[in-house]
């Protein structure tokens, strides 16, 4: 059961690993100081479908985690 676990943890790590430098960023840190000058940004499209596979894999991940310390 614990190979089972790893396996599958090791492929939603490398999935959640893809799906988060695929994200969008900001414009070199510019943001970071208020240079970008977009206050709300809404999701669309496929960055809303990235973002939401991101943090169903980072559940995902989460629970693989726990499963294996409880075994």
């Amino acid at each position: 059961m614990s190979n089972f676990l790893l396996a599958a943890q090791l492929f939603v790590s490398l999935i959640l690993i893809a799906l988060v430098l695929l994200q969008p960023g900001t414009d070199g840190g510019t943001g970071l100081f208020g240079g970008s000058g977009e206050t709300y940004h809404t999701r669309k499209g496929v960055e809303k479908l990235l973002y939401y596979l991101t943090i169903f894999f980072l559940v995902l991940f989460m629970a693989s985690s726990i499963a294996l310390l409880l075994i």
